[in-house]
């Protein structure tokens, strides 16, 4: 049986969950949510994993996590291992290339992806991206400048674009 190997990260917010596999880190939590939320997303793409705490497992995430939140690394190199439509995947490659601290719209990231029509399926897969902060998905908002839908609330993603601004 494969393993999905867990970690908690503290931080200013709270806890969070980091979850991995041999290939790379796969699941980052909602802040301070029980690991329930955990157990019910990794029931699709990961079905027939077991989960194992396992600290040394998530060391480097941690450690590259933590620099994030300390405004000490904008740029993450960890391997990751994400699995989704070849849609959703197109569209985490292209929030993995915005930069640290800037914000960009739903449709430019349509545009990117060469689908322009698809504004809202971007959302829903962005709305899907498993990989909070790592994947980008918070630097995106409405075209008119307003904070959007977040998986761990809008609070969470203002917190992370005010981190990158500061």
């Amino acid at each position: 049986m494969d393993i999905l190997y867990v970690d908690t990260l503290t931080y200013a917010q709270g806890n969070m969950y980091i979850i991995a596999s041999d290939e790379g880190l796969v699941y980052i939590g909602t802040p301070n949510a029980p690991f329930e939320e955990v157990e019910v997303w990794a029931k699709k793409p990961f079905k027939g994993y077991r989960f194992e705490e396992n600290k040394e497992k998530l060391q480097q995430y941690v450690k590259q996590l933590t620099a994030y939140f300390n405004k000490e690394l904008t740029e993450f190199d960890v391997p990751i291992h994400v699995k989704g439509t070849p849609f959703q995947l197109a569209v985490w490659e292209a929030l993995k290339e915005l930069s640290y601290g800037t914000t960009t719209t739903y449709s430019d990231i349509a545009h990117r992806i060469g689908n322009p029509k698809a504004v809202r399926a971007v959302g829903s897969a962005i709305g899907a991206n498993p990989i909070l902060a790592i994947i980008p998905c918070h630097r995106v908002i409405g075209k008119d400048g307003k904070l959007t839908g977040f998986r761990s609330g809008l609070a969470m993603k203002e917190f992370l674009l005010e981190l990158e601004r500061a």
